[in-house]
């Protein structure tokens, strides 16, 4: 089968989107198989995982961002210059904190948190500013995407909400840098820790965790509400998307007041998650093992949406109106013509 077809469908359906944003995108695809190829060739282990298990997780990630990014980017209808100039910076920002990472692993040493050596806790703090240069234009674009008009009011709320919850969980990703108490004692006492902030929360970093994802399995982890917050940016988006398929078959859906209802209830379900789970983390409970104050407020959690999502389609479905006082309902007249009538 040839490729050309197949090209040339990708071509026209982002024609218009953000260039650079694409190019960041079509990099970090490049970059995911050679860290496909590195897990295959490369045994070597960091912090208990494949050491180029981050590389594959963070090539992923940035490809799914800058491929979102650069088709919200084209629904923004204002500052055109300043939204063109914020994806050069995003772009630029983002490949120097892949370059860190790849680097570290080329040199066999943690990228995130390390402090064993002036060289490595530079290269942390180079990360660190890049990241929260990355953070800050994701914002600016996001102001511009809420200021935009998207013609359906569903997916004007998609784009507005998802990336608004990503941001949130861009910056959990702070919270990841903070010393733990070990590592203040440690600095109290004059000593110089190894590592400064970690992943896991009641547990040191590196211990047993989920497949290829690390997360820990024996206490809280913050890379899980960084995690999901992250994807609200593709997960709301597709819920519009999702919704308005759906009204082929579902009359209901074909109203638009129910589907932006459905999004906002959606939207306010994914904030209520990633708030859940970061509370979760943070009282170092690991995500396999919620006790029943979690369980607990998840079924709430659960119970509301599922509420609110039938209050809104049922509000969406059409009544009969009640013939007025006075007024007897009137039978269906035929749709014969009138000289029919007349004959019979």
């Amino acid at each position: 089968m040839s490729t050309v077809p197949v090209v040339r469908r990708w071509r026209d359906v982002t024609r218009g989107w953000d260039p650079a944003m694409l190019a960041l995108a079509g990099l970090m695809a490049v970059m995911t198989v050679v860290s496909l190829g590195g897990l295959v060739l490369d045994d070597r282990l960091l912090g208990g995982q494949p050491i180029w298990a981050k590389p594959l997780k963070f090539s992923i990630s940035i490809a799914l961002y800058a491929l979102t990014w650069a088709w919200l980017n084209s629904l923004i209808t204002r500052a055109p210059r300043l939204t063109r100039w914020g994806s050069r910076i995003v772009m630029a920002l983002l490949l120097l904190e892949m370059v860190a990472i790849v680097g570290q692993v080329v040199r066999g040493r943690a990228s995130h948190f390390n402090n064993e050596t002036l060289f490595d806790n530079w290269v942390f703090r180079i990360m660190g500013a890049a990241i929260t240069g990355a953070w800050i234009v994701t914002l600016v674009l996001t102001v511009l995407i809420s200021r935009s008009e998207v013609s359906d009011r569903a997916s004007r709320a998609a784009v507005r909400l998802g990336p608004a919850i990503s941001l949130y969980g861009m910056a959990v990703a702070y919270l990841m840098a903070v010393p733990t108490a070990e590592q203040v004692d440690r600095m109290q006492a004059g000593q110089r820790p190894s590592m400064i902030g970690a992943h896991a929360v009641g547990v040191p970093d590196g211990g047993p965790g989920l497949p290829l994802l690390g997360w820990s399995t024996t206490g809280g982890d913050l890379r899980i509400p960084h995690f999901i917050g992250l994807h609200a940016l593709q997960a709301l988006p597709l819920l519009a998307i999702a919704l308005t398929a759906l009204a082929v078959r579902w009359p209901v859906l074909r109203d638009e007041l129910v589907r932006l209802r459905l999004v906002r209830i959606g939207g306010a379900a994914y904030f209520g998650l990633c708030l859940l789970v970061t509370w979760q983390a943070l009282r170092g409970q690991p995500i396999v093992a919620p006790d029943a104050v979690t369980l607990v407020a998840f079924g709430l959690l659960v119970t509301a949406t599922a509420l609110a999502a039938a209050w809104a389609v049922r509000a969406g479905v059409p009544r009969h109106e009640p013939p007025q006082s006075g007024q007897p309902e009137q039978p269906e007249q035929s749709e014969q013509p009138q000289r029919e009538r007349v004959a019979a």
